[in-house]
């Protein structure tokens, strides 16, 4: 059975993962993997977690399924902390929320109740985006474009081009769009042109796949949600899927949410049979435990408000690190050709040089980042800022 099988190329990100633990040099710098890490480098527990966990072991009775659909409390909490409480899709009950393995597992099953719905339609995606998007959406069968974006060279969107190339776009496309924190630039749309992007998917017919897979990363958890809300009250039908890895620190427990909104209820329950059909043909049933302690934090205004104030700290710690490396690349190049970083949003920039400098940086610098130049700004600490800025400055030509 398996001997015509060729042995596949790694994944870029575990490959790299496996080079910076293989890498003796006590410098050494991850700018790769896209996690969240403290000052001293770790990815921690939360706190809010911890508390959370134990009331969870202690009040289990069973490990029973919990069923396809997942935790209703959960479910429920999802659909309030994106959409809000009184948002008129939850009051017209036009929303339905499908407890998921993690972001990747809502965005997989997204992907395959649009091909369910519309086997023609084609899944547009931004250039550049978040690398497991594409066989996410493309492995089951979904016909994918690419819609320009971001130019690594000048830092900037490309926003009207991204408009020309969506309204050309057929009705009944899905558009995947990242609602905040965009990964791997950190360069998000502003209030503006996002409302142009929501007249445009409304007038064209368009269904807009939103990833929010860093909700509090960027503002807040209602600022980075805006976008979302305004868009959903514009279109009869969109899909969100949610990722609790980067705000709640829940990475393994691989903690998600489908949100997918309808035209009305009856249209919402036959596509909640859909997504229910979808996830027991692919998991059965998704994981309970990190669902069960996100209930619990969502749910609990203690555990709440611990959360919040730790997100705060996660995010400034983010922003603070973004200003002092503008402020350290400014230094070390003598311009102000890197201030981008200190503008954009989320753990993630793209430093825009070529991959022979990508190389460079990792060969004789020991500073890993992916291909892209895409770097996670939680790798930067006040003890290798300096380091990382003269490097950068230094191999920043082709």
């Amino acid at each position: 059975m398996f001997q015509q099988l060729e042995r596949l190329i790694s994944d870029s990100i575990l490959g790299l993962m496996a080079q910076y633990r293989a890498d003796p040099f006590k410098q050494k710098v991850d700018l790769g993997v896209g996690v969240y890490r403290d000052l001293s480098g770790n990815t921690p527990i939360l706190e809010c977690v911890r508390r959370a966990e134990k009331e969870v072991l202690a009040g289990q009775t069973t490990k029973s399924y919990v069923g396809a659909a997942g935790r209703e409390e959960f479910n429920n909490a999802v659909e309030e902390l994106v959409l809000g409480s009184n948002h008129a899709t939850r009051r017209d009950r036009r929303a339905r929320t499908l407890q998921t393995p993690g972001g990747c597992g809502a965005l997989r099953v997204g992907a395959e109740l649009i091909k369910a719905a519309a086997p023609g339609a084609s899944a547009g995606g931004l250039d550049p985006t978040w690398g497991n998007h594409a066989p996410l959406l493309g492995d089951c069968g979904l016909k994918l474009e690419r819609y320009p974006y971001y130019d690594a060279a000048s830092h900037e969107l490309r926003f009207e081009a991204m408009l020309q190339r969506l309204q050309a776009a057929s009705a009944g496309d899905a558009v995947l769009i990242h609602a905040c924190c965009h990964n791997p630039t950190g360069a998000d749309l502003s209030p503006a042109q996002w409302q142009a992007v929501a007249d445009l998917l409304e007038r064209r017919g368009l269904v807009p796949f939103l990833d929010m897979a860093y909700q509090g990363f960027g503002a807040s958890l209602d600022q980075d949600a805006a976008a979302v809300r305004m868009v959903v009250e514009r279109v009869p039908e969109a899909l969100i899927a949610v990722s609790f890895s980067k705000n709640l620190g829940l990475y393994r427990e691989r903690v998600g949410g489908l949100i997918v909104v309808s035209e009305n209820a009856t249209r919402a329950d036959a596509v909640q049979s859909h997504m229910l059909h979808i996830a027991r043909s692919i998991y059965s049933m998704p994981p309970d435990h990190g669902a069960a302690i996100a209930a619990k934090i969502l749910a609990q205004p203690p555990l709440r408000r611990e959360w919040l104030e730790e997100l705060d700290a996660m995010r400034t710690r983010i922003q603070d690190m973004r200003t002092l490396l503008a402020n350290r690349l400014q230094e070390a190049t003598g311009d102000n050709s890197f201030d981008f970083i200190r503008t954009q949003h989320g753990m993630f920039s793209l430093l825009g040089v070529s991959r022979q400098a990508v190389e460079r940086l990792r060969e004789k610098h020991h500073i890993y980042m992916t291909g892209d130049s895409r770097m996670n700004l939680a790798g930067i600490m006040p003890d290798n800022v300096t380091y990382v800025a003269a490097a950068f400055a230094a191999e920043r030509g082709a």
